[in-house]
């Protein structure tokens, strides 16, 4: 028996950039809608995916010429709403399809969080995922009291610590604990409560936490750092690694990487996947999907672009001088304590240690922000090649997050009613829901 992938649906941009207004939206609804994520998440489960999925931003982004002007006339990084009341609410209308929610280590309480999604797994009954970040833009920071973005490093230090925590909670009270004795009174076993009396570099945290244990015990961990310490990282405590697709032989060099950091954690690196960030656009036929491709590039205005870019890697790109290499432009970067990994994903095709110019960088970034580049792009038969290339090549471990759709509902149900059943006549992806819990489905390949 074939290895199947699991697939997730990434909504966290599906009102972002300009994708709101393109052919295939909806119509006659706006985000924040709770009607549209409802109608999404019934496609979704029709589908048997794994799960939706929101990553998050909290500020407007105002790196871009120091302001946030283009931002919010061009509908750049916002607006974006908690997505965890609209999960509760989802969650009541689904029974299987599992929900990944973004929270950052780099600004977020443990304790809160940890008590956020523990509530969250008993109303999903064992359905959340949780995608912790390390945040690297200086809009959010802005808004947590930061005057400058911590070092990167030291992000993932707090990450660690972070999680250490929120696992520790989790634990506090043992499944076992509660009693609900209606004859004697008796709630629970305090030999079965215990404090986690935690004393750290960023946080002291005495615990327990005051909940009944959740479905899963705790939430499915998802990382998607990509850089050295984030791949340390991911090793050190994610169930399953969310990374970027820069080409197979990148892919394939990243499984390696932490397949050696789970090792030296003393990690079966079989029990870890690595879920891919991949733009498809999936048609009828290979003419059908090419003409869909075409819209991507009307979906962003030229003006949006770079307030879109500096904000997402923490540097403001007006400031690029005429001509200049990316190594000059990713040493400022780093310097910064900015996002150097995302610049070097954005500017993969281009030679570091070659001049360019500022416009023809801006046409390069260009076709990155709208996803046109790096889209997988032709008819159900041929995006399930390039996936079974993809997961074979990469270990058959784990499997892809469909990333950033065009237009929305439009995309969700092409992948649903083409490239799902032409997934399952290959025998690469499930055929029913196996178990109630997004862990224990997550687990099952």
């Amino acid at each position: 028996m074939k290895p199947k992938m699991h697939i997730g649906y990434d909504l966290s941009w599906m009102q972002l950039e300009g994708r709101w207004r393109l052919p295939g939206s909806w119509t006659n609804a706006v985000y924040p809608d709770i009607r549209i994520f409802k109608e999404l998440a019934q496609i979704a489960e029709r589908g048997l995916l794994d799960f939706m999925f929101w990553g998050d931003g909290t500020g407007i982004p105002s790196t871009w010429k120091g302001n946030r002007d283009d931002a919010v006339r061009w509908g750049v990084g916002w607006p974006r709403q908690d997505m965890s009341p609209y999960i509760a609410a989802l969650s009541q209308i689904t029974s299987r399809i599992g929900f990944g929610l973004t929270y950052s280590s780099t600004y977020m309480h443990p304790f809160y969080t940890s008590r956020l999604l523990n509530s969250l797994d008993h109303v999903t009954n064992g359905r959340i995922a949780f995608n912790v970040v390390a945040s690297s833009r200086r809009a959010d920071a802005a808004n947590y009291g930061f005057d400058e973005l911590m070092e990167h490093d030291q992000r993932y230090e707090r990450m660690e610590e972070f999680i250490d925590i929120c696992k520790a909670l989790w634990a506090s009270v043992e499944p076992d604990a509660f009693l609900w004795d209606r004859a004697s009174g008796q709630m629970a076993d305090p030999a079965k409560v215990k404090p986690i009396g935690h004393r750290g570099k960023f946080f002291n945290v005495m615990g327990p936490l005051a909940c009944v244990p959740s479905p899963q015990g705790r939430p499915v961990l998802v990382q998607a750092g990509a850089s050295p310490r984030g791949i340390q990282a991911s090793a050190y405590f994610a169930d399953m690694v969310f990374a970027a697709s820069p080409g197979i032989e990148k892919q394939a060099k990243h499984r390696k990487q932490l397949d050696a950091a789970l090792a030296a954690q003393g990690r079966d690196s079989s029990s870890v996947g690595i879920v891919w960030d991949v733009v498809l656009i999936v048609g009828e036929t290979d003419d059908d999907a090419k003409r869909r491709h075409e819209q991507l590039l009307t979906a962003v205005p030229p003006e949006a672009v770079g307030a879109f870019m500096s904000h997402q890697i923490g540097y403001d790109l007006s400031k690029l001088p005429d001509c200049f290499t990316i190594e000059e432009i990713n040493e400022q970067i780093t310097k910064a304590n900015a996002s150097p990994v995302g610049f070097l994903n954005m500017t993969a095709g281009i030679d570091p240690k070659e001049k360019i110019t500022r416009n023809d960088f801006y046409e390069v970034i260009r076709h990155h922000t709208a996803g046109y580049d790096h889209a997988v792009v032709g008819s159900a038969a041929k995006v399930a090649d390039y996936l079974e290339e993809v997961f074979v090549a990469t270990g058959e471990r784990g499997g892809f997050m469909i990333a950033h759709p065009p237009a929305v509902p439009r995309d969700l149900l092409n992948v649903i009613d083409f490239l799902v059943p032409e997934l399952q006549r290959r025998g690469r992806f499930r055929t029913e829901y196996k178990y109630p819990t997004l862990r224990e489905n997550l687990l099952d390949s």
